[in-house]
């Protein structure tokens, strides 16, 4: 095995074995100007605010390309790791968020967004526990955040807390009332509590307030198909839920085919009762011809 030789060895091998140089030569060593951290910090910050500004046009990787050079320039500012780990869980890359995060937290303890930030990628790790903990801690600091309130009643649906997740879930409307993604998840929770009536009233509010959203629309459909007994043919066909249901769960499906997924609605917090009433509504022949040419 070949082994490294240090540079002063090595040099004093090459001056015994090339003839001596000049004395002038010495002019030719370059002159190495000492770095400016300061103005590495402000450009560093420079660029983050150019980051912040594209992320906010949703152009996420000329962000994420600027905020990661943000980061080598400014690497111990809290704000600039803050982003860059925010950017990376935008793009689903947990792993590298995590420890971007973290470094974020300890240089700005008392920021309610980092603690978000991380509650909501431990939400991805599927570590609800974790996760609640640090959207607590967040929301001790900035109580009336929807989307926190949104992402904490999550964690706690994730452990069957279903009555902590409610009132999160309310808590997230009340300091934003067009806020449709909790309306919907009270939903969820709802029917998998068994109580599917309550359940559509929830969806059929979240679908006023979000018209073109697939998500309610296809709840709905679910919902109204297992209650009304659709999978008979003659139900179905003199029955108007039944015929609702039909119209709704494909206006959904072709919407975003996405929803035809039974992992990515388990993503979206689509719990077993739901999961098996969808399979059955899946069955049904219309949106089983539509399924095979999604």
């Amino acid at each position: 095995m070949l082994k490294r030789l240090s540079l002063l060895p090595l040099l004093t091998l090459c001056g015994l074995l090339a003839p001596a140089l000049p004395v002038r030569a010495q002019a030719l060593t370059p002159y190495v100007l000492p770095l400016d951290y300061d103005l590495m910090t402000e450009q560093g910050l420079f660029l983050a605010n150019e980051a912040q500004q594209l992320a906010e046009f949703q152009q996420f990787g000329r962000a994420l390309a600027l905020a990661q050079l943000a980061a080598q320039l400014a690497p111990n500012n809290g704000q600039v790791l803050a982003l860059l780990g925010g950017l990376y869980l935008q793009s689903s890359e947990v792993d590298k968020a995590l420890p971007l995060l973290d470094r974020a937290r300890t240089l700005l303890p008392d920021n309610a967004r980092v603690l978000f930030a991380l509650g909501s990628a431990y939400l991805q790790q599927d570590n609800p526990q974790r996760a609640a903990s640090f959207l607590e801690q967040g929301l001790r600091l900035e109580p009336n955040n929807p989307s926190a309130l949104f992402d904490l009643g999550n964690a706690y649906f994730k452990q069957e807390k279903f009555a902590e997740a409610i009132a999160s879930f309310e808590k997230s409307v009340a300091a934003e009332p067009e806020f449709w993604p909790s309306v919907n998840n009270i939903g969820l929770v709802l029917y998998e509590q068994g109580d599917a009536q309550r359940a559509v009233e929830y969806w059929r509010s979240s679908l006023e307030l979000a018209a073109n959203e697939p998500e309610p629309k296809l709840a709905i459909a679910v919902a109204l198909h297992s209650q009304t007994n659709c999978g008979v043919p003659v139900v179905r066909a003199a029955n108007a839920a039944c015929q609702e249901a039909i119209r709704l769960g494909i206006e959904a499906l072709e919407q975003d085919s996405r929803y035809a997924d039974l992992d990515f609605l388990r993503l979206n917090l689509w719990g077993d009762r739901l999961i098996d009433s969808t399979v059955a509504f899946f069955d049904l022949p219309d949106i089983k011809s539509l399924l095979g040419e999604l």
